[in-house]
């Protein structure tokens, strides 16, 4: 696959098209531009630019991001907005009383979903999942009736995107030159057993975890919650929860997330 394509309709410069997709749907006040630092989102950050339409970017700090991806972004998007949010991920799973599943997402809902207004602009893709491969390039936002989203690269590879970062010597996270095809949270349910690749990298995140899950089981206990497991100590519910047989038939691929 290229960036530039021969088609039945003639040459396609898939470059043009996106920035042209830009320039087309520009609302008066500018774009909400959804940033993650990884590489779909420096992508359409480098298209927005090109494309010279008004855009502010805001990162959603979700307090269990890889710290080199922290650093990255502080160093190479100091024009990123950060947006912090008003409970950490320690506190959502004491206040929830259960460690977030693929089937119960709540951190993504909290953390990542509830922000941005207007036209909001991601680096969704279809061919990163089932569930995106149903998205249309310029939609209304299920949840919200004050967003609609535009996904300017909805149609490009994973080549596409390393070519033209490549092409536009953008620097990107080192993390991707070891391994990590996404950059999300550590020990997100949906990385599935990549997670243990995770907690071995980063161990004072898995420290950070079993400390929740301490406070989430003496929660339970004080409010009278009745747990679903019957879960004795935090080793007990971070083994139950690395079992990626967990809620693996009943995965909702419909949850929409805002970022890559």
């Amino acid at each position: 696959m290229s960036l530039v394509e021969n088609t039945l309709f003639g040459v396609c410069d898939k470059v043009q098209v996106a920035m042209e997709r830009f320039r087309t749907f520009e609302p008066p006040e500018g774009y909400y531009g959804a940033f993650s630092g990884g590489k779909d989102s420096i992508t359409i950050k480098e298209l927005a630019r090109l494309s010279g339409v008004n855009i502010t970017w805001y990162y959603q700090h979700t307090t269990v991001d890889p710290p080199e991806l922290v650093y990255y972004i502080r160093r190479h998007h100091s024009d990123v907005v950060v947006n912090k949010p008003r409970r950490s991920m320690w506190q959502l799973i004491e206040a929830y009383g259960m460690p977030p599943t693929r089937t119960a997402r709540y951190c993504c809902a909290v953390l990542k979903e509830s922000s941005g207004v207007g036209t909001v602009v991601t680096g969704v893709r279809w061919e990163e999942s089932n569930n995106r491969a149903k998205r249309r390039m310029f939609e209304h936002c299920r949840k919200s009736k004050k967003k609609i989203y535009l996904h300017p690269i909805i149609d490009w590879t994973t080549e596409d995107v390393w070519e033209f970062i490549r092409r536009q010597k953008l620097p990107y996270c080192h993390l991707y030159n070891e391994g990590f095809e996404r950059l999300g949270c550590v020990g997100c349910p949906m990385g599935r057993q990549k997670r243990l690749r995770d907690f071995e990298r980063w161990p004072t995140y898995k420290k950070a975890y079993l400390t929740a899950f301490k406070k989430m089981i003496d929660e339970n206990k004080k409010s009278g919650r009745v747990m679903k497991l019957d879960w004795k100590s935090p080793q007990d519910v971070f083994d139950w929860w690395m079992d990626d047989r967990e809620g693996d038939d009943k995965h909702d691929e419909n949850q929409c997330s805002l970022f890559d």
